[in-house]
């Protein structure tokens, strides 16, 4: 994307500001024409006092009062209009930064987890603060100055050959040097600048990744380490930015020294034209005016093309983020789902994450209303693939998968996940209050729902405790609490939604034995009268599940009941008999060791004398 049309996307980022900014254009367009206006006319004032006139006979104050007049005019038109661009160019670019920066997040939002997995989350931070900062500056800068400088050089420049074209050259001269100057600078700073912005996203993602993980880098004792880490990519990045300063640099110095030779010229050659009776007076201070202007403007045009090339790179990662679609989206005429009773089937259903290896290949699973399915296989196997893509995190490339007989792409995304319910195998929680996490999936519910169901999720033990109950703020991600705790807050979060399909993703994992027992006779209980999809390592937990798949590379290679695929003596029933054998064992290893313990807490305490004696003979 090059300058110019970087320039022309952010301008068209104005949305419903649209026409206020076409309004602020036209002001601006105003006030370059006053700009000009002032030096003509102060010119052509002096021109009229300065007239040879008979002896005796003086101006008469009438010859320049109009002119007087005129001048006064457009002082107070650009006082009035500097003051209403002031105004709402600031409120209009704030306004704009803002709803730049909640489109951009709810974008995001929307975008594959693909995407959140291979980009790192401080960059995406990152990029929506300074891209959003970039255009606010942009759009402020277009209004309160740009626009106007652009009018100035561009159409009204041209219009001094007509005053006098012998002293409208040097101006000419002035501004195409100028032009070359800066293209000069930009063509060799605009690829050391994208390599600067790389560097910056570096230290962003470094730095969001070391804080996302002290405690490790504590325990490890990397503080060191990751600050040596972190001052080498700032090395890195003064190394690129160096040069790019100096050129800025060198376009500041040559401004400096081209407004002093110009006003120098100008005077100069316009005393040489007046003395051969080829410029007046008045022309002669109008091109000094014009002269001062324009390298003013001059001086703000290099410092506008420099931060462009500075902010450029900036916008255009925002622009590339954004041009990102999302791999799910409503389809045209999609409608609202009501709620489903339930009945889901996949049909031939296949998906890759690549486009080369199947994750899922040839699915055919139907689900009656009420039914609950455990998907059970080795990691990678397709489970979680699976359960995916019936809530939609993903479509398949062929089949098709319906709830209740309609396709669910013919459902909104939202509507159709409102009815499906998720426990992750990693509890995902907000640095937020308990009960600001619990209402995640509904938002309006009562306090006695929200009692209801962290009673079922055997959490009301641990939020009592807290110090502030369900106000409790849990940190980020919920560090505040066990890992116990933070899965039962999703399985209750999970409840509270209440939806007529749940996906249970490991949600025993991180729970003890007690807890797990517990929670497994409520997961019970609410698993009645809703279809219930398991992802379930641990094959205890499933014993009660009506039915069974068994996955392997993508494909299901058995099903049944828990009873029949261990009879069958296929896969199942080794990951059975691998799982079992290792409880067994340890439950052997615990029973053989509690005689021992118990004849120890038997044996009586020895007296003071026979304790000596042990210590000595020790000694011995």
């Amino acid at each position: 994307m090059s300058l110019l049309s970087l320039y022309a996307r952010v301008l068209n980022k104005l949305g419903p500001e649209f026409k206020l900014g076409i309004l602020l254009a036209v002001a601006n367009v105003l006030l370059a024409i006053a700009a000009f206006a002032e030096p003509t006319l102060f010119g052509k004032i002096i021109n009229v006092l300065s007239a040879q006139r008979p002896a005796g006979q003086s101006v008469s104050f009438d010859e320049v009062f109009h002119l007087i007049l005129l001048w006064i005019g457009f002082g107070l038109f650009t006082i009035g209009a500097g003051v209403f661009v002031a105004l709402h160019a600031d409120r209009l670019s704030h306004r704009r930064r803002l709803a730049v920066m909640a489109e951009y997040f709810e974008h995001v939002l929307n975008l594959p987890m693909a995407f959140h997995t291979q980009t790192h989350s401080g960059r995406v931070l990152k990029v929506m603060l300074e891209g959003s900062n970039g255009m606010a500056w942009l759009w402020l800068g277009f209004f309160r100055t740009h626009c106007a400088a652009l009018v100035a050089l561009l159409v009204l420049l041209p219009f001094t050959v007509f005053l006098n074209w012998r002293l409208a050259i040097l101006l000419i001269l002035l501004v195409a040097v100028f032009a070359a100057l800066l293209w000069c600078i930009m063509h060799k700073t605009e690829t050391m600048q994208g390599s600067v912005e790389g560097y910056h996203s570096s230290l962003a993602e470094h730095t969001s990744d070391a804080l996302g993980n002290v405690p490790v880098i504590q325990s490890f004792t990397r503080i060191k380490a990751e600050t040596e880490a972190l001052k080498g990519i700032i090395h890195q990045l003064l190394s690129a930015q160096i040069p790019v300063l100096s050129w800025w640099a060198l376009a500041s110095v040559a401004t400096r020294t081209a407004s002093t030779l110009t006003v120098t010229l100008i005077l100069l050659y316009g005393t040489y034209l007046h003395i051969q009776g080829l410029a007046s007076i008045g022309e002669i201070v109008t091109f000094m005016g014009f002269a001062t202007m324009l390298i003013g403007k001059l001086e703000e045009a290099v410092g506008f093309v420099n931060a462009l090339l500075m902010q450029a790179p900036k916008m255009r990662e925002f622009f590339n983020i954004v041009d990102t679609l999302p791999a799910v989206r409503d389809l045209p005429g999609a409608v609202e789902a009501p709620r489903f009773k339930g009945q889901i089937r996949f049909d031939n259903v296949s998906f890759s994450y690549d486009g080369k290896k199947a994750a899922v290949k040839d699915l055919f699973i139907t689900v009656e209303p009420g039914e609950t399915v455990a998907l059970v296989g080795s990691t990678g196997s397709g489970k979680s693939t699976t359960l995916g893509l019936l809530h939609r995190a993903f479509d398949p490339q062929s089949g098709v998968i319906k709830i209740d007989g309609v396709d669910i792409r013919d459902y909104t995304v939202q509507s159709l996940r409102k009815n499906i319910g998720v426990v992750f195998q990693e509890p995902m929680l907000f640095a937020r209050s308990i009960s600001d996490n619990l209402k995640i999936g509904k938002p309006d519910a009562t306090a006695d729902e929200i009692a209801s169901a962290i009673e079922r999720a055997q959490a009301s033990d641990f939020i009592s405790r807290q110090s502030d109950g369900l106000m409790t703020i849990v940190g980020e991600r919920g560090r505040s609490l066990s890992g116990g705790e933070r899965q039962r807050l999703s399985i209750a979060r999970a409840l509270l939604k209440d939806p007529p399909i749940m996906i249970l993703d490991e949600a025993t994992s991180a729970l003890d034995a007690a807890t797990e027992q517990k929670l497994q006779k409520a997961l019970d209980e609410v698993r009645q009268g809703r279809t219930t999809f398991i992802i379930a390592h641990r094959l205890a937990t499933i014993r009660n599940a009506d039915r069974i798949l068994v996955f392997d590379h993508g494909e299901i290679v058995e099903y049944g009941s828990f009873e029949s695929l261990v009879k069958e003596g296929g896969r199942f029933a080794e990951l059975a008999r691998a799982q079992f054998m290792a409880v067994a064992a340890e439950a052997n290893k615990r029973e053989a060791a509690l005689p021992a313990a118990e004849a120890a807490v038997a044996q009586p305490a020895p007296n003071a004398r026979t304790a000596a004696k042990r210590r000595k003979a020790a000694k011995a």
